[in-house]
Formats: C-alpha cells, sequence, structure tokens
C-alpha cells in the first residue's frame, strides 16, 4: 500500500475481494484488504490514513462481515456502507453485475460491460 491515496477508498476483506472488486472499477480508488479481522491499533492506523477520503466498506453479508461491518460503524462512522445481496453471502462469489451496481449506486464509476451482464 503507498502512502499517496486517491481520493476514494474501499475496504474490503480479503485479496479474493480486492482483485474482483479493481476489475470491475473504472476510476482510480484504493482497495485495502483486512483480512478478515482488523485490530484496534491497525484500525486507529486507517482511521488516522483515510480521515479526507471517501471510504466505502465492501464486506461479506456472513457473521465475520457484519462484525467487521459493525466494528467499522462504530470507529469510523463517516464511512460509508455498502452491501451486496445476502443471497450471494461472500464479495468475492457476488456476480460481476451485482457488484457494479452496487458501486455504481455509490458514485464509484465502473466499466460499463460489467452492467450489461446482469
Amino acid at each position: 500500500m503507498n502512502d499517496e491515496l486517491t481520493e476514494k477508498v474501499i475496504i474490503v476483506e480479503g485479496t479474493t475481494d480486492k482483485r474482483k472488486v479493481q476489475a470491475i472499477v473504472r476510476e482510480p480508488v484504493d482497495i485495502i484488504c483486512t483480512n478478515g479481522t482488523i485490530g484496534i491499533t491497525k484500525l486507529d492506523e486507517l482511521i488516522d490514513m483515510l480521515y479526507d477520503k471517501d471510504v466505502f466498506i465492501l464486506v461479506d453479508a456472513d457473521a465475520a462481515g457484519e462484525k467487521l461491518r459493525k466494528q467499522f460503524k462504530k470507529e469510523f462512522p463517516e464511512a460509508e456502507h455498502l452491501y451486496i445481496d445476502r443471497m450471494y453471502r461472500e464479495v468475492a462469489t457476488a456476480p460481476e453485475h451485482h457488484i457494479a451496481s452496487v458501486l455504481l449506486g455509490a458514485n464509484i464509476d465502473v466499466y460499463t460491460e460489467f452492467l450489461d451482464k446482469g
């Protein structure tokens, strides 16, 4: 991860999620992996690093994702939370067109071919 972050940052759980989102997003966006869990020290570092950025939380629709989301809501309330449909459970396994529409709904530019697949 570089020190020069773009204006928009998406926080995901794992590297598979990161690769999937990277393939869909058209504009320069930094994608940060928590690797499933995040300690208070690491979370505090993230908050300091991201204080002036547009931060989006995109985690799985399962117990671990909800726990992480709850932690971010408490410690970083200004972040915007993006939700995948519960039927897909994981960001990594959700269809590209679904993730693209979720990202587009948050004003994140996506490659249009992913929207056409739905």
